[in-house]
């Protein structure tokens, strides 16, 4: 294959920033340079050059197989558009979230899971998707059908994270159950009385069950090859009993407490973009922003907007007046906490997996996206 070589351009580096070139040669980073630029080059014009984004939660293939309430589309058509979306986002690998644990009573909580995961990994063997995808199963702990739904999953499945999530009212993120009430009311369409009954449902499901597909989704992470993550941790209590199963990764920890918490237990913490970006949660949660002004903040997760991700970093990268470490929590650490070696950094001898933006008053503006070599958006 013929070489792509990228000049003048600004390499964001594991450790520096850089302006000077870097050449593809058979899906791989060749050579990255700073001299003379090669003969045959493409002209930058002086736009950042980064690493392919890592997304490891992301609710959005959810949202194309159900655009409205009650509307289903097209497990290919949806996952068909997913894939372009976020490759036009910059996002070169993501971890596609897919909830396993159903409760009946919920018409919106039906199980979804093995049918679109058997739809994505035909489109995957069939190499249309332009992006890498792999499964994150978001384990609710608090449901009825949580071990059966993981029993129709292996090893070939891809599933290389499992999330434990339980929503039980009271607790976690639902501590203050203001948020959720006003959820099922605006969302599910449910009367005060109704939510009484139904708060009252999920915690005889949480006390019945729920030791049982705790214990249950860890193991199967296991059987698998996963990595565990926690979700919403609210307390140091929480995290501990996170470190005990093993977990390295929080989801959207809820408070600083819970934060400091997962650091003392060399924990990574992932908080999500439009957090970053709004200036605070949507549901009353720790600002994002504190915990990166605080150095608590590892990852960050698109987690409903994807083309947040890549704006997220580039207001990380004013926070701390570093672009380096800005691109690390949205490229290298996502990578290596999923234990992917070979993509995350511009280095010689990794894939091609990259992306070409600039600032629009402050604002990315992505103009290209490689992935193996391949321009893909």
């Amino acid at each position: 294959m013929q070489d792509t070589i990228l000049a003048n351009a600004h390499l964001i580096l594991p450790d520096r920033t850089v302006r000077g070139h870097l050449v593809l040669r058979d899906g791989m980073i060749a050579e990255i340079g700073t001299g003379t630029v090669p003969a045959g080059a493409m002209d930058c014009e002086g736009d950042f050059v980064a690493p392919g984004l890592v997304e490891l939660h992301t609710d959005n293939l959810e949202r194309h197989i159900q655009p409205r309430p009650g509307v289903d589309w097209p497990l290919a058509a949806a996952i068909y558009a997913h894939d372009a979306e976020l490759a036009g986002c910059g996002i070169t690998t993501v971890f596609d979230s897919m909830r396993v644990g159903s409760i009946p009573s919920r018409k919106d909580y039906a199980p979804y899971a093995r049918p679109l995961a058997t739809e994505l990994i035909a489109q995957i063997t069939r190499r249309n998707l332009r992006i890498s995808h792999y499964l994150h199963l978001r384990a609710e702990i608090c449901s009825e059908s949580l071990l059966d739904e993981l029993a129709e999953f292996g090893p070939e499945d891809r599933v290389r994270l499992v999330s434990l999530m339980d929503h039980t009212p009271g607790q976690r993120q639902f501590r203050d159950t203001t948020g959720f009430r006003t959820y099922l009311h605006s969302k599910v369409g449910l009367d005060e009385s109704q939510i009484d009954d139904y708060f009252a449902e999920l915690r005889e499901l949480s006390e019945r069950n729920g030791p049982a597909h705790e214990a249950g989704a860890v193991a199967f992470a296991g059987r698998v090859g996963a990595k565990l993550a926690s979700h919403d941790d609210s307390t140091r209590d929480e995290v501990a009993r996170s470190a005990a199963h093993g977990i390295r990764l929080a989801e959207f920890p809820t408070t600083r407490e819970a934060a400091e918490e997962c650091h003392r237990h060399a924990i990574r913490t992932i908080l999500g973009a439009p957090n970053l970006i709004r200036g605070g949660s949507h549901s009353g949660n720790v600002a994002a922003r504190e915990l990166a002004e605080a150095g608590l903040l590892d990852i960050v997760s698109s987690d409903y907007v994807p083309a947040a991700l890549l704006s997220a970093a580039a207001l990380l990268a004013e926070i701390w007046g570093d672009w380096s470490r800005a691109m690390a929590c949205v490229t290298a650490t996502p990578a290596a906490a999923a234990g992917l070696s070979d993509r995350g950094r511009l280095a010689p001898g990794l894939r091609g997996d990259l992306i070409r933006f600039r600032l629009a008053q402050g604002t990315p503006l992505l103009r290209e996206t490689w992935v193996r070599g391949r321009r893909i958006a």
